[in-house]
């Protein structure tokens, strides 16, 4: 299966439809009436359905075991077919649109094996999603703003070439893919002074966004928070919760961390674990959907 342990937890929704055709009204009829053989015909076909949706991931070798938190089977009975719509909530890291197609695919066919006997033309026809809500994707920014963007990495070791830098890397990789130009790239020593100097040199450049990577933890030489927060004008704390949860769902350690995200003046400060995880964890946590923050600064454009 597709690995999703990267994906953020959503609300997910899907919507699907399947049409089942019969060869005359009387069919129609005898199903509104209840005088199918079989039985009731949209109610063992609803429960049929409801069943199909629970057990997917048995049915789909790609498809992940999901908690269904919600699903709703309608009919409409036309003249000579029945529509059947089912929708399926979750609230996961991965969304139910297969969930609620072999739902209606199989609430279709219960219907045909209950009908055969009395009409020989039943057909199943247009299984399709008419719908689906939720994931990162429906939380992106359209297009990412152009901004100006700096990394710095924080760490004694690295600025004294007594360790090599992957998390700084690790965070341009990923603010590239999502359409970010990292326009200032430096590494520093865990100095409350310099780094101060750095993000105010920054600030000065008019740079938007600057990302510290390292000196989050809990050692002496960890004073990336003590460095920052003095800068910082309006905390945001819900991206900070935000990260650290994300990364307590993966290691316990995560609670550990003191990342700290705010802005000074018109530029956005984030303090990020030094950890090749920490940093990357933390950048899927919260981007691209942090990036709104800058549609929200009086219709943030520059122009470029």
């Amino acid at each position: 299966m597709v690995d999703i342990t990267h994906k953020i937890t959503t609300l997910r929704t899907a919507t699907a439809q399947a049409i089942v055709t019969v060869g005359s009204a009387e069919t129609i009829q005898a199903i509104l009436d209840k005088k199918v053989p079989k039985g009731d015909v949209l109610e063992v076909s609803r429960t049929a359905g409801l069943f199909a949706v629970k057990n997917t991931s048995s049915a789909i070798p790609d498809c992940h075991p999901i908690p269904i938190e919600y699903t709703g089977i309608h009919f409409e009975c036309l003249k000579e077919s029945i529509k059947i719509e089912v929708t399926v909530k979750t609230i996961y890291k991965t969304g139910v649109e297969v969930e609620a197609m072999h739902g209606a695919s199989i609430v279709a066919l219960t219907m045909y094996d209950m009908l055969k006997p009395i009409d020989k033309n039943v057909e199943i026809s247009t299984v399709k999603l008419l719908h689906k809500k939720g994931g990162k994707s429906d939380y992106d920014v359209k297009q990412s703003p152009s901004l100006n963007v700096a990394v710095l990495v924080c760490s004694d070791s690295v600025s004294a070439g007594k360790k090599k830098d992957s998390a700084g890397k690790i965070i341009t990789e990923k603010l590239e893919k999502i359409g970010l130009t990292i326009a200032n790239y430096d590494i520093i020593p865990d100095e409350i002074k310099e780094i101060q100097n750095n993000v105010n040199q920054l600030c000065n450049k008019k740079t938007d966004l600057i990302i510290l990577a390292g000196g989050t933890g809990l050692s002496k030489r960890d004073i990336t928070p003590e460095a920052i927060i003095p800068l910082i004008d309006r905390r945001i704390p819900g991206i900070e919760e935000a990260i650290r949860s994300y990364g307590q769902e993966r290691t316990p350690f995560a609670m550990l961390s003191r990342s700290v995200v705010g802005f000074k003046g018109q530029t956005l400060l984030m303090a990020l674990p030094g950890s090749t995880n920490g940093a990357a964890e933390s950048i899927d946590a919260v981007f691209p959907s942090v990036l709104h923050l800058f549609q929200l600064l009086n219709g943030f454009d520059h122009g470029k």
